[in-house]
């Protein structure tokens, strides 16, 4: 008889799912139960996957109401999650969204947990009028100039304070409710971890970027891809699905649970990605490979399958996608070199002001880990182009030495093409449209690197039209110093007089271009004219050499404007704004260049008198 009695409740537990994923599936409306309704002591049920793609049913019981716990109106119903599983695993990362019902209507979805090493179950609970709102979201979309200014030779440039985060999000939990649930006091609800679902991700990747994938409130996970299915859009709430962030030879996709399925609208996380407001993420179906339980954090292993969609809405409460085509992605093309192998590899990106910064350079440093033959006593070659619609491509040339720093030198590579694409985002003229990015990395043997250490002529006046020597002492890393030479024309046009004569690296030429690019007050007249400022920056392979006279030059816009008169001067500095361009008391009578193939690094300054 207890046999059958077992049986029949099995059999009851089994039913009372299957209806209410019936009436859940996708395009039907789910009743909603009010929070109003909502009590101390009142059981409930929850959904999700612990394993495969079965949606199971999870016990729980409301502990209590915190009010304005998330922000004005923005309430949290406390739950205490029951039964086996749940009080093995805890509250497990990939659980935001899961969807929680009262007498079969849908009351919120998972998407806090209490802190970490805790043993107790208890979770809280977005109520499904604060997930609504988002479908009303009337934001305009995210624009690039939204980009937060930051140094953009920084690897975290293009990086917002604002952002969603999950350590600066705590919300208080009142000692009476933890009683209950015979919890300590003193905890506080967090933010349920999201899987960020990896593959072909190297661990020195993960070290370098560590500090993002955690700012994001993620938790990197090895997982994989799954081959896509037809059946990948039929999703109904309990069900994994995916963000792509990168796909291709390396692949970052976040994930949590589905809380509902309406017309093609799908809810999802209960919490934000990133609090980025309107996005374009593809949108896919996700797998649960296995739940692992730890006292630390449980989280669910999982996998990404085919594009169902694209996500729309990032927001406090929830995110929400549309099923059907995914957004379009930014094609990514990295080659590596060494003198015994090459590999190439092709990924895509999502287009978003705030992450493709950081999405590239992950790439390219991880490119550039994959190769064996690759080691840090080489030196790396950059190549490569950044197409735009519209637009003039923005080209990358530049070499990335070794240094006795514990950074490896493709950090280098990763935050130059990181400030780049900040410096692109960040423009406040348009917002760029991206089409195709391509990076060749090829790496050299030795730490090729020289530093200038004295610079000299064999005679101090020269005539005007006469070409001198300039030679100049470079001593390389653990070699022995040698001397370049750099023939120097004087120009006709020379006036008499004493003029510099400065021997440097490109770091130094480049500091009045970068002035122009990065100097929000001083407005260009688009972005074709900032790209043009960026391709127009020295190389630090090349040892140069430049004549200055001592007449100013005026910097405004895009231009430099050497010998400016006087009577120019002052007309501009009555109608440019406060910082908008700048005086340099030298112009430049000529410049020359030769290519070293090695960091050049160092300034010297040489008098010349012209008869």
């Amino acid at each position: 008889m207890r046999f059958l009695t077992t049986r029949l409740r099995a059999a009851l537990a089994a039913l009372a799912l299957l209806v209410c994923a019936a009436s859940l599936s996708a395009g039907d409306k789910a009743p909603t139960f009010p929070l109003d309704q909502v009590k101390p002591g009142m059981k409930g049920v929850m959904y999700t996957i612990f394993a495969g793609d079965e949606v199971e049913k999870v016990d729980l019981v409301v502990l209590g109401i915190l009010h304005n716990a998330m922000g004005p109106k923005q309430d949290v119903i406390l739950v205490q999650l029951l039964g086996e599983k749940a009080e093995h695993t805890g509250v497990v990362a990939g659980m935001s969204g899961s969807p929680v019902f009262f007498d079969g209507k849908l009351a919120g979805a998972l998407s806090l947990k209490i802190g970490i090493f805790n043993k107790e179950a208890i979770g809280g609970v977005t109520p499904i009028a604060s997930m609504l709102e988002v479908a009303t979201a009337s934001a305009p979309a995210a624009s690039a100039s939204a980009l937060p200014p930051s140094s953009p030779n920084s690897l975290y440039a293009g990086t917002s304070d604002a952002r969603f985060n999950a350590s600066a999000m705590r919300v208080p939990v009142p000692g009476n409710f933890m009683r209950r649930a015979s919890a300590g006091a003193g905890d506080f609800l967090i933010p349920i971890e999201t899987p960020l679902i990896m593959t072909g991700v190297y661990p020195e990747t993960l070290v370098q970027f560590s500090r993002e994938l955690s700012a994001w409130g993620m938790t990197g996970m090895a997982g994989g891809t799954a081959e896509p299915s037809p059946d990948d859009a039929n999703i109904k709430p309990g069900d994994m699905v995916g963000m792509e962030l990168i796909r291709g030879d390396l692949s970052l996709s976040p994930g949590c649970t589905v809380t509902s399925v309406e017309d093609g609208r799908v809810l999802a996380c209960g919490h934000p990605l990133f609090s980025f407001g309107s996005v374009a993420l593809p949108l896919t179906r996700g797998h649960v490979v296995t739940t692992l339980a730890s006292s630390m954090a449980s989280t669910k292993l999982m996998t990404s399958g085919g594009t169902i969609g694209t996500l729309t809405q990032d927001r406090t409460t929830a995110v929400m996608g549309k099923l059907g085509p995914g957004p379009a992605m930014i094609p990514l093309d990295v080659t590596l070199t060494t003198p015994i192998a090459e590999k190439k590899f092709h990924f895509e990106v999502i287009e978003n002001a705030q992450l493709t910064p950081v999405l590239v350079a992950l790439a390219a440093f991880n490119g550039i880990a994959s190769n064996p033959a690759y080691s840090e006593g080489f030196t790396l070659q950059l190549e490569g182009s950044i197409e735009l619609k519209g637009h003039s491509a923005v080209h990358i040339e530049n070499l990335f030495a070794p240094t006795d720093m514990p950074v490896p030198a493709g950090v280098f590579v990763a935050t130059a093409v990181q400030g780049n694409f900040a410096r692109i985002y960040s423009n406040p003229y348009e917002r760029p449209k991206v089409e195709r990015i391509q990076l060749h990395v090829t790496a050299l043997t030795e730490r090729r690197v020289a530093q200038i250490d004295n610079a000299w002529i064999e005679k101090s006046e020269v005539r005007p039209g006469e070409t001198v020597s300039v030679k100049v002492l470079l001593r390389p890393y653990r070699g022995t110093a040698f001397i370049q030479e750099i023939p120097v024309t004087i120009p006709e046009q020379a006036a008499r007089g004493t003029l510099q004569l400065v021997v440097s690296d490109a770091e130094t030429l480049n500091r009045n271009v970068q002035f122009l690019a990065n100097n929000s007050q001083a407005q260009l007249p688009g972005l074709e004219e900032l790209i043009n400022l960026m391709n127009r920056e020295r190389q630090n392979d090349r040892l140069y050499a430049t004549l200055l006279q001592p007449t100013p030059t005026l910097l405004v816009e895009d231009k430099e404007m050497p010998n400016a008169p006087i009577s120019e001067i002052n007309v501009l500095d009555q109608h440019q704004a406060p910082g908008g361009s700048r005086l340099l008391y030298q112009s430049k009578a000529g410049e020359w260049s030769v290519e070293m193939h090695q960091v050049i690094a160092g300034e010297r300054a040489i008098a010349i008198t012209v008869k």
